[in-house]
């Protein structure tokens, strides 16, 4: 007890909680600080720890005083307060192992100290407040065991529900399943045609963008060729300035010059040509373009649908998915419920086996406590009987005790007597050896005389 696990409460603090947590009714009224200190009642403390008993093991105070009826035990009523006391006693050092007081004694009952009942009350006491949370954890769990249990049986039948309307959306009807196919073979259709169409526009994008580039080489030749003509004009002018003489070169290079223009001319109306060509080929491209524009907002109408089919199958997957882990789920609840129904089954059979049991013991106790009324009736009888036996013996043992004070006394006043005359008699025997001894002297002496006179 030098090392405890527990605190040692004070006396009040003990008093008070076992006036409301054990004691009820006029014992919790009468149940004092007196009772423990200075000096513990041994009545008290006794009444204490029956009631402590009782609350733990459902053990009535009254069981303590039960004694076995057996023919070989003389005069069982003189074993009903030992045994109540060692009842008590055994119950106590079992039970005081798990509030860790290992060393409960007889003399922590018969005559307590208050140390030592405050030491082994506050071990007590705690090991009620630990009992007490542990039952209060428990209902915590059972209620919460019931709101699952509850929650479970929602579940099943949300996911029932679920299931339900998952057959619903996932079959399709008779009458639309026609439909469904035409609309199954149009949608492959439409796929297809796509195809073909974005082969087909991307071949148009190609041939826009090779005529984009042969018109951006044309439009630098034309450029080259306006910045050579404005050149040729510049060298004209020079040329002219410097023309002072000889006609006739002046004529040749004229000519030159006309050709030379006239080339300019047929290039630039080749050009032209071109240009117009180019344009109409630009326009057909434009209008081309709007064409594929519409095909590739149909292509995008297309795709937002077919997303939006590829969406409706990912949530109808996703919803499948769901249906799965809600069937695994059921499954797994459904396992959950065999295990607690059987659970509950095994517990409801041990229970019913207990109740039997129980009722059996019942009326084994029930029988038990009559035949012990009964016997103990017998007993009363036999120590009424044996108290009336007892009684003659006590008078006759105050007359015995009587008769031995008288014949005590006879024996005082003969032994007094006797004494008397064994004084008397030694006295004489004193005097009759003296008288002996004076004759043997005497006849010694006359001996001698007799003998010097022969």
């Amino acid at each position: 007890m030098t090392e405890n696990t527990f605190p040692v409460y004070k006396v009040d603090a003990i008093v008070t909680f076992f006036r409301t947590e054990v004691l009820t009714g006029q014992e919790a009224k009468h149940f004092t600080k007196n009772d423990l200190a200075p000096s513990p009642k041994p009545d008290a403390v006794q009444r204490l720890y029956m009631r402590i008993l009782q609350l733990l093991y459902r053990f009535k105070p009254e069981c303590h005083y039960m004694v076995p009826f057996s023919e070989n035990i003389q005069h069982p009523q003189l074993h009903e307060w030992p045994t109540a006391v060692m009842s008590v006693y055994l119950r106590m050092r079992q039970f005081l192992r798990m509030c860790y007081v290992y060393d409960f004694s007889l003399n922590d009952l018969l005559a307590p100290k208050v140390k030592r009942t405050v030491t082994i009350l506050s071990g007590i006491m705690n090991y009620l407040h630990f009992r007490k949370q542990r039952l209060d954890m428990t209902m915590g769990h059972q209620e919460r065991f019931r709101e699952d249990m509850d929650k479970l049986q929602a579940y099943s039948r949300g996911t029932k529900d679920a299931q339900k309307k998952m057959d619903k959306l996932t079959t399709i009807p008779p009458e639309q399943q026609a439909e469904a196919r035409e609309l199954d073979s149009a949608l492959s259709d439409l796929q297809t045609n796509t195809m073909h169409q974005y082969q087909e526009v991307n071949a148009i994008n190609e041939n826009i963008a090779e005529w984009k580039t042969e018109m951006a080489e044309k439009a630098q030749k034309l450029t080259q060729l306006k910045v050579d003509v404005a050149t040729l004009k510049e060298n004209i002018g020079k040329l002219k300035s410097q023309i002072v003489e000889s006609p006739e070169e002046m004529k040749i290079q004229m000519e030159k010059m006309k050709e030379n223009v006239k080339n300019i001319k047929l290039a630039i109306e080749t050009a032209d040509e071109r240009l117009v060509g180019l344009q109409s080929n630009v326009q057909g491209v434009t209008h081309s373009e709007a064409d594929i524009q519409l095909i590739f907002k149909l292509l995008q109408d297309l795709q937002s649908s077919m997303n939006k089919t590829q969406q409706h199958q990912e949530e109808a997957q996703a919803l499948v998915c769901v249906y799965e882990a809600q069937q695994k789920e059921l499954k797994n609840h459904g396992v959950e419920e065999g295990q607690l129904k059987r659970s509950l089954g095994m517990k409801m059979d041990k229970e019913s086996k207990q109740h039997i049991r129980r009722q059996k013991k019942k009326e084994i106790k029930d029988q038990y406590i009559e035949d012990v009324l009964g016997q103990c009736d017998n007993v009363h009888q036999k120590r009424e009987q044996i108290a009336d036996q007892i009684q003659e013996r006590d008078r006759d043992s105050q007359h015995l005790r009587s008769q031995m004070t008288n014949l005590r006394d006879t024996c005082s006043q003969e032994t007094e007597k006797a004494q008397d005359l064994f004084d008397r008699l030694l006295a004489a025997l004193d005097h009759f050896h003296k008288r002996i001894q004076n004759h043997v002297v005497e006849g010694n002496n006359d001996i001698v005389k007799m003998t010097a006179n022969f």
